[in-house]
Order: structure tokens, then sequence, then C-alpha cells
């Protein structure tokens, strides 16, 4: 991918509901993405490290990567089309013969997922970080009702 991208990470998770409130960006901006109540666990599960009783599907996701010398370089969210938002995949596989890089269009609550299962980074691209809703303000009323650091 060829455009600029802004570095982010997840700053909070919130139950809503429709799902899960993912709040992703960085000390400029901070927008929302909403996410299947589960992923939104799943991702929370991942950033805190926090054990399982028996490997989920990003954790097989993982194994099955780490079995065929696959790693995930980072993710990038890229744009937003009626209400969806776009990511793509950064694959990296390294072996004797080589390096070889991936990009695979996904859904950005695995993407968010993977990226937290293997502490990658995340970027938005520009033009979209550009066009999002600010939603700094609103993370940080709630953070200050709960008491609660962020995710």
């Amino acid at each position: 991918m060829k455009n600029e991208v802004v570095p982010v990470q997840i700053r909070g998770i919130l139950p809503a509901n429709s799902g899960c409130a993912i709040f992703v960006g960085n000390d400029e901006k901070v927008f929302v993405i909403q996410v299947e109540h589960n992923l939104g666990a799943v991702i929370g599960m991942f950033l805190r490290d926090q054990p399982k009783e028996r490997p989920l599907t990003h954790d097989l996701m993982v194994n099955v990567f780490k079995g065929f010398g696959i790693s995930v370089e980072r993710v990038i969210i890229t744009e937003l089309k009626s209400s969806t938002y776009f990511a793509r995949l950064i694959l990296k596989q390294e072996n004797e013969l080589g390096k070889k890089f991936v990009e695979i269009d996904a859904r950005p609550s695995d993407c968010l997922a993977l990226a937290a299962a293997h502490k990658r980074p995340v970027f938005v691209a520009k033009p979209l970080f550009e066009q999002v809703e600010d939603m700094t303000e609103y993370l940080d009323k709630l953070n200050e009702g709960t008491g609660e650091q962020e995710a």
C-alpha cells in the first residue's frame, strides 16, 4: 500500500448494545470501530495477555502462521465505505528461500485481534484518519467516569 499511514493503538474497548466499540487512535485523534461482542472480548484478552482455557480461532491462526514461518508484519485500516471499515493484513514469510510479503484483505476486527495477539503495529490510512470523527473527548469522559485505564 503506497498511501501514507498514521500509527495508532487500541486505546479502549467498551461493550455496546450492538457489540463492542473499539477505540483506535493516537494522541491526535481517536475513532471507533464497532465489532461483534465476542471479538471485542478476544481483542481485550490478547491485549491483557490473558490465558485462555482452549485456543480460540485467532490463537489457531497464530499457531498455523508459526508452523509455516509466517509472522504478522502490520495491519492497516484502509477505508470506510457505507459505514463499513476495510483493512489489510500484511504478513511476512521468511525461510531458506528468502522473504515474501503478502497483503490480505481482512476485517478490521480480525486485523486488530491478530495485531494484539502478535504485538504488532496498527496503522490507519492518512485520508481515512483525516475523515473519521474524533472521539477522544468521549473516551476521556468514559475513562474519568469509570476510573479505568485505557486498554
